[in-house]
């Protein structure tokens, strides 16, 4: 369900999580999540020098398991402990958006420090829909992108954005054909994985 792909060794590593329950739209369960979380852990005590997020298929994921969400999982603190957690990371973090981002997922890819997209990407979080509310980063982290207005017509309106609408309004920060989406992805990475590691700490923590 989750694969991590490693390369390299130390400060200059760089790991590929991928979410793959392509049958199931790569909807996350709480295992999958801990899984996550668990990763991100381990990327935090080897001090890695890049992450990056993606999904198999054609959706990057839609959010919550259903059957999940409904005893349970829709507010979980997991939610918001995996965002964090990724948030709080030295390295240089990407969501690599292969497809359709929906739901809870919308947190991880918040917490990035950058976000890519294929053009058929389509971007929604119908929590109020539901009848849930979001992870309590999500809209601080969305509105710091997009501001208040735009928030709330993805979070209260349901509005559905497409991959070229979230790159107008600067939910995402370039969108590139499917076979592009990993190597520009590394590309981005690069010069951080070069650097030494108190630099990059330190200018990661210059841009909150």
């Amino acid at each position: 369900m989750i694969a991590l792909d490693r390369r390299g060794n130390g400060t200059e590593a760089l790991w590929t999580l991928t979410i793959d329950r392509t049958d199931k739209a790569n909807a996350l369960r709480r295992d999958m999540l801990q899984e996550i979380l668990t990763i991100f852990e381990a990327a935090a005590a080897e001090q890695i020098g890049g992450l990056i997020l993606t999904g198999a298929g054609t959706v990057f994921s839609a959010g919550a398991d259903l059957d999940q969400a409904k005893v349970g999982l829709a507010t979980d603190q997991i939610w918001e402990r995996v965002s964090a957690r990724l948030a709080s990371l030295d390295c240089m973090t990407i969501a690599a958006l292969n497809g359709t981002l929906a739901g809870g997922a919308f947190g991880m890819a918040l917490a990035c420090d950058l976000r890519i997209s294929v053009p058929s990407a389509k971007f929604f979080y119908p929590v109020m829909q539901l009848g849930f509310a979001p992870q309590p980063s999500d809209p601080q982290r969305m509105t710091a992108l997009i501001g208040p207005s735009k928030t709330r017509l993805i979070l209260m309106a349901s509005e559905r954005i497409d991959a070229a609408t979230a790159l107008d309004w600067g939910l995402i920060d370039r969108i590139t054909e499917p076979d592009s989406l990993l190597p520009t992805a590394h590309a981005w990475i690069e010069p951080t994985l070069a650097a030494p590691l108190e630099i990059r700490r330190k200018i990661k923590r210059m841009c909150p």
